[in-house]
């Protein structure tokens, strides 16, 4: 395994709270603290991939810059199909971006001269629905809608074909609601929140299925996010923030019936963020560490400690 930080992503000291990677790998985008704004960077991947090329000053590190949220951004996430990019921050706005192809390179206004913009990125799309701070969002698997959690204790379902309709408001939550994950199968959602309870929606009426709340029952202090994840198959939910013993745990929950009976052990404070991708399971923690698990073993696979110097709040494979 190789490990990589490059040195030139950042928000110039200012805190970073979400990552994606596009889906055909060529770039990434970052969310999170500007100046007296949110801010959203997209960022070249191959210099990230090729030291000869990050060497190269002729090859775009920042590739856009987008200071439209008139407050953090807390959460960015690529659609699947790559064309449109959503945000949300503590402005309660939705941002839905799509980029213009055809404009010219520019600077960023502001930045001195520093920031070209090599792509432009603009928002064809502001949703507005929530009262209070967006902290996550995720897409459909189809691209068919966008759920959006908050700070209102709520979760909206938009519809992407026809946006900005909302499609439901899920209620039931009585605690800031921080996570967000769709079944990749299509029949249900999954969100957790700091009322310490993960519940799971049913898409079909966006009524609520089931709530699982023993896991979370001893959890104390609260984490800004509470990133959970459905396995690629649809069987599992990987939650963030559950505890077991008095000790932090990411707990696995069974499709079949719910059950939560095994989790992810080892982390020394609270898991912040849970990703899946095939047979591999990415943890992060409030402990600084990120831990990677193979289905097929019964301890982590890798285990980096101290990558950053606070939390980890979001991954992306």
């Amino acid at each position: 395994m190789r490990v990589v930080k490059p040195g030139w992503v950042s928000h110039d000291g200012k805190p970073i709270f979400s990552l994606d990677i596009h889906p055909d790998g060529s770039r990434f985008v970052t969310g999170g603290q500007g100046d007296d704004y949110g801010k959203i960077v997209i960022w070249n991947m191959a210099p990230v991939r090729d030291e000869t090329v990050e060497a190269d000053d002729k090859v775009p590190k920042i590739l856009c810059q987008m200071d439209h949220h008139y407050a953090c951004v807390n959460c960015v996430r690529w659609s699947h199909d790559g064309k449109s990019l959503a945000s949300g921050g503590d402005d309660k706005l939705v941002m839905i971006w799509q980029t213009s192809r055809g404009a010219n390179q520019s600077k960023v206004f502001g930045s001195a001269g520093k920031v070209v913009i090599h792509e432009q990125w603009i928002p064809v799309f502001t949703l507005r629905g929530h009262t209070g701070d967006v902290l996550d969002l995720n897409w459909s698997p189809q691209d068919d809608w966008l759920a959006t959690c908050s700070v209102d204790n709520t979760i909206t379902i938009w519809n992407a074909r026809i946006f900005p309709e909302q499609v439901a408001v899920l209620k039931g939550h009585t605690g800031l609601v921080k996570g967000v994950t769709w079944d990749p199968l299509g029949k249900y959602l999954a969100s957790q929140s700091d009322d310490r309870t993960l519940r799971i929606w049913r898409t079909r009426d966006w009524q609520q299925e089931t709530l699982i709340s023993k896991p979370f029952q001893e959890c104390g202090g609260t984490t800004h996010t509470l990133r959970l994840n459905w396995s690629p198959d649809g069987h599992h939910i990987v939650s963030a923030h559950a505890m077991n013993n008095s000790g932090p745990t990411a707990q696995i929950i069974q499709r079949e019936d719910f059950n939560a009976k095994l989790d992810f052990v080892g982390h020394r404070k609270a898991v912040t963020v849970v990703t899946q991708h095939y047979s591999c399971c990415a943890i992060g923690s409030k402990d600084r560490s990120l831990s990677i698990w193979l289905t097929a073993l019964k301890r982590p696979l890798v285990v980096m400690h101290d990558l950053f110097e606070n939390s980890i709040l979001d991954i992306s494979w």
